[in-house]
């Protein structure tokens, strides 16, 4: 972590604590140092700071270009090294995320990858992107597995003096073989997706729980 980052951790994760009550459970599952690729479910805006709180290690998130547009969020993303990644098919920007994050990860650092490409308003797992998967299985490092369940009940301002229960459930690591065809890549995608479901109640598995919806 840069020294702001630092500050920034001391200073917010308090505030987290005083205003929710949430629980990180499996934190044993965490490799101390190396690189490492995180991968969750991602229902608020919320998610990315618990996930780093949890984990305990600065994570560099994936996201979308067009976020960056925003002054303010674009200022933030720059500030926390988030990598942009085109949902366009734009080859050269797809080039340069894969440099990036190769470059990254061979310093040793934490990537996030929330592998829906979007978030899920309702709370429900929706289909994992190919794309997410295939970048997990070039990178060759193991893959640490989040479940995040509750954040879907911090909306309007009723919240503030209820304290949602939200609980972060850390996975074992592990590895994706290399996908080298597109039946690979949908198969690496329900496998990474499957990995998170396993972490959630039922109710939040969307289209990989029992039913499928």
């Amino acid at each position: 972590m840069t020294p702001s980052q630092r500050i920034f951790v001391a200073l917010v994760k308090p505030l987290y604590r005083l205003f929710l009550s949430w629980e990180v459970r499996g934190k044993e599952n965490v490799p101390r140092s190396g690189p490492l690729i995180v991968i969750a479910n991602h229902v608020h805006v919320i998610d990315a700071e618990l996930i780093v709180f949890g984990v305990s290690r600065w994570i560099i998130f994936i996201a979308k270009e067009e976020l960056f547009r925003y002054p303010l969020l674009g200022f933030i993303l720059r500030w926390a090294q988030a990598i942009k990644v085109s949902r366009h098919r734009d080859m050269s920007m797809t080039r340069e995320m894969f440099r990036q994050a190769r470059e990254r990860l061979a310093q040793g650092a934490v990537i996030g990858i929330f592998p829906e490409g979007k978030r899920s308003y309702y709370g429900k797992l929706q289909r994992g992107k190919p794309g997410l998967g295939v970048l997990a299985s070039r990178m060759n490092v193991p893959l640490l597995p989040v479940g995040i369940a509750g954040t879907e009940k911090i909306h309007g301002r009723s919240w503030l003096w209820r304290r949602p229960k939200i609980t972060v459930n850390i996975g074992k690591p592990f590895c994706l073989p290399r996908a080298t065809s597109r039946q690979q890549r949908k198969v690496l995608a329900d496998r990474v997706m499957g990995e998170i479901a396993a972490l959630l109640p039922p109710e939040y598995r969307g289209v990989y729980g029992k039913d499928g919806d």
